[in-house]
């Protein structure tokens, strides 16, 4: 079966048991499940049970589309993405995007624990993702195009919404949230970097890094969906201040910061 055949298959199953049609998607990174319990939920779907979506491994990662409200606004959450080093292809990761896109979502907020390079940074810290750079070595675009998905080649010039990063920028100094921004950097994992890797990664641009994200932020803008990243720093990348970083210790910092990530996110959702 063709991806598009697929993906009008997810919609028919979808739609035939939800009835809300949220403008507003949100994917939820490493740790950062717990603005899930803040969405007013109406249904909630499990990867498992929808076709053709993969299902996460990753053991902080749940597992399921919630739809419901959050500060009077219908979104749709993805609870757990899919990582390229899990072993899904780009076309398997990307495809809760396109899943989006046909349901009617046009802004989406997506979220990222990434290690901070930038050495003004701490863990702790939210970055708005202002840009990005791709060296997972891969591309979710590449083979067939389907028209009816967006164009051949699509423009990155705007890959994060001008509009979205100075509303987010508002709302946070609205809500006195300390914010940082910066460019993504974003690699294969699974393992951590090497402190050589970091210095090459900081001298090309880059203010935090992480291994998920731009495939999705790619097939969102080539959807025609408006995009705001945010990054939670969960450690430092510091190459000669290296410390081992641990998975417990990166949830932990990701959940440390959760209310903060929460108070921005909802306050940029109060105002789209």
């Amino acid at each position: 079966m063709d991806l598009l055949n697929k993906l009008r298959e997810t919609k028919s199953f979808i739609e035939e048991r939800v009835s809300i049609r949220p403008k507003i998607g949100i994917v939820l990174g490493t740790g950062l499940g717990n603005l899930a319990d803040y969405v007013d939920t109406e249904f909630v779907l499990e990867y498992k049970d929808i076709p053709h979506f993969p299902v996460s491994t990753v053991e902080s990662h749940k597992g399921e589309l919630l739809f419901g409200s959050l500060e009077g606004k219908d979104v749709l959450v993805m609870e757990g993405r899919f990582h390229f080093y899990e072993g899904w292809s780009l076309e398997q990761i990307t495809y809760p995007i396109r899943v989006m896109k046909l349901l009617g979502i046009e802004e989406l907020i997506i979220s990222n624990a990434a290690g901070g390079l930038n050495p003004l940074f701490k863990a702790g810290d939210i970055m708005i993702i202002d840009d990005h750079i791709n060296l997972m070595g891969v591309n979710p675009l590449i083979g067939p195009n389907y028209d009816e998905l967006g164009p051949r080649f699509p423009d990155m010039s705007e890959p994060y919404s001008r509009e979205l990063i100075e509303l987010a920028e508002n709302a946070a100094l609205d809500e006195r949230i300390p914010v940082k921004k910066g460019v993504y950097i974003a690699v294969t994992g699974p393992n951590l970097e090497t402190r050589a890797e970091y210095r090459f990664f900081r001298a090309i641009g880059a203010d935090a890094v992480g291994m998920s994200t731009v495939p999705e932020v790619i097939v969102a803008v080539h959807s025609g969906i408006k995009v705001l990243g945010i990054s939670v720093i969960t450690d430092m990348c510091l190459p000669d201040a290296l410390e081992p970083a641990t998975l417990e210790k990166i949830i932990a910092i990701a959940n440390d910061s959760a209310p903060k990530l929460l108070a921005l996110v909802k306050a940029v959702i109060a105002r789209m």
